[in-house]
């Protein structure tokens, strides 16, 4: 009898004990992702696809001074130096003995870390071999972010453009040296300044600061 009598006040001190800690599920929507802001600075090695041909490019972002630099090997040419500065200022060069520079002029400066603010969530997909959460901006680029290490891994612009992230080191910083034009991009010539300039070739920042100043990221 006392032995019936202790196992019904332990199933109900159980019961009791579950009925306490029972919480109703959480019947709120789990919110969407947000892409990860970029680092204040970075370097990043880009592998490039476009109608076939490959570019590698090293980039350097450095928003604390304002700066953004790409270096571009092209698969069958020579070395582009993209310099780009938040003023809207671009300098195109090369250092070979051809001494070619152009600049421009945008209306925007280099993309601040938070530029894909509001960029629309599109779910998951696999890309490059990792598991990524995918955002489209304006439709206009297509972003992929590892879920695990919130790491860039795939560009993809509305042109066909693609850009495979390699390399990305947090806080690495090229030396100041690096990053002064030659002086020929300054001599008086006003074929420098032109636009159409052929060394003004589309590619990943000055491609994505133009359709900044016009979409109004």
């Amino acid at each position: 009898m006392a032995s019936n009598f202790s196992t019904t006040i332990f199933i109900l001190t159980v019961l009791i004990s579950s009925s306490l800690s029972w919480r109703p599920a959480s019947t709120e929507p789990v919110p969407n992702p947000t892409p990860t802001p970029w680092p204040l600075q970075f370097h990043s090695i880009l592998v490039m696809r476009y109608n076939g041909e490959n570019q590698i490019i090293d980039l350097w972002y450095d928003w604390p001074k304002g700066r953004n630099f790409n270096i571009i090997r092209h698969q069958l040419g020579n070395v582009l130096y993209d310099l780009e500065w938040n003023n809207g200022t671009s300098f195109f060069y090369t250092l070979d003995s051809s001494r070619q520079c152009s600049t421009a002029q945008l209306e925007v400066g280099i993309l601040r870390p938070n530029w894909l603010d509001g960029a629309n969530y599109l779910g998951q997909r696999e890309v490059d071999g990792f598991l990524c959460n995918v955002w489209e901006k304006v439709d206009f680029i297509w972003y992929y972010e590892d879920v695990e290490t919130k790491r860039p891994v795939h560009w993809r612009f509305y042109t066909g453009r693609e850009a495979h992230v390699m390399t990305f080191e947090v806080g690495a910083a090229l030396e100041d040296e690096h990053w002064q034009a030659p002086v020929y991009c300054f001599e008086s010539d006003d074929n420098k300044r032109s636009e159409s300039h052929p060394l003004l070739q589309p590619h990943l920042s000055s491609t994505i600061s133009k359709e900044w100043a016009s979409q109004k990221f």
